[in-house]
């Protein structure tokens, strides 16, 4: 499991990761993106951002970096990085399959990603995977796993996965929607040849949206990394937008609502690791002094009402516009 490498590090950091989802193309739905990137966003402005988020998370102890076929450019960018710093090998790369990007470098296209979890797209972005990270893919991820997803019955699939992990791959998948604890119980029942298919779990929870974790704490019991995506709720939970709750407990705090939002996420028994989705280098910044957020019983109480029913939650994150 390349996610051991983790446990022998001693940074305070070394559990929070950096997704490339909102700097690897130029739209995605994160609010206050306007504000982020503004409006040079060329294919050189992103991966120059994108390299500097890397270096500023790798020398504040950041060990895990995610990316996936459908982030854009994400996987190029990070293999420009990684080819650039040959000496760096304690990081695990994770990239995702299952989406394909087609808004071809604008921020108004119809459709920017088209789902397809069969054995052809599999096949075809594996290689395109490969060309990009070669031997630095240390995991690969079926991305947004849901209950009626043919990937969770897919024998011929399942078998082309193992055979993937059998040559030293990590083979994880992640989830979305509202239906969550669902499929990923249904994922930890796939097995080949009676051993179990998937190593990690990558799930939405945040304090908004904590439906997930009761199969999240099975997912950890039974063996697998658990990957925490989408904390800051897609900007919902950022300073600007953040409930009064969590604005008064960061007060409180003298830190940021990032970091407070983080923090909850990190203290779950379950969570091995949480992402942030920085776009900017204080972002990142912010985002990492999560680590060191403490919050009292009577503070959490205070954030327990924030969570929502995960239907609203799912259809407002389906409603936010890609800027």
């Amino acid at each position: 499991m390349p996610f051991a490498r983790l446990a022998t590090a001693t940074t305070p950091t070394c559990h929070i990761g950096l997704g490339l989802a909102a700097v690897g193309r130029p739209g995605y739905i994160n609010l206050g993106r306007d504000e982020d990137l503004g409006e040079n966003r060329s294919v050189e402005t992103l991966r120059t951002r994108t390299h500097e988020l890397l270096d500023a998370a790798y020398v504040q102890g950041v060990r895990y970096f995610d990316v996936a076929r459908s982030y854009g450019r994400s996987e190029e960018f990070l293999a420009d990085w990684l080819e650039k710093n040959p000496r760096i090998d304690d990081v695990v790369v994770g990239s995702k399959w299952g989406y394909t990007y087609t808004a071809d470098w604008t921020t108004d296209a119809d459709r920017h990603e088209v789902k397809d979890h069969g054995v052809r797209t599999y096949d075809r972005q594996r290689a395109e995977t490969a060309d990009l990270l070669g031997e630095r893919l240390d995991l690969y991820q079926i991305h947004s796993v849901t209950p009626e997803s043919p990937a969770l019955t897919d024998k011929e699939l399942h078998a082309r996965l193992a055979e993937a992990a059998a040559q030293g791959t990590t083979i994880g998948f992640s989830t979305s929607g509202p239906a969550q604890a669902d499929a990923i119980r249904a994922a930890l029942a796939v097995t080949v040849d009676g051993e179990p298919l998937f190593r990690t779990v990558q799930s939405t929870y945040n304090a908004l949206e904590t439906s997930a974790a009761p199969a999240l704490a099975e997912a950890h019991d039974a063996g697998l990394t658990v990957i925490v995506k989408e904390g800051m709720a897609n900007g919902r939970l950022a300073g600007p937008h953040a409930p009064d709750a969590l604005r008064a407990v960061a007060e409180e705090t003298s830190l940021g609502c990032d970091a407070v939002a983080l923090a909850l996420v990190l203290r779950q028994p379950w969570a091995g690791v949480v992402l942030s989705g920085a776009a900017t280098t204080g972002q990142l910044a912010s985002n990492l002094h999560a680590a060191v957020v403490d919050l009292d019983d009577e503070q959490l109480s205070r954030l327990e009402p924030l969570v929502e029913e995960p239907q609203v939650y799912w259809e407002r994150r389906g409603q936010l516009p890609w800027h």
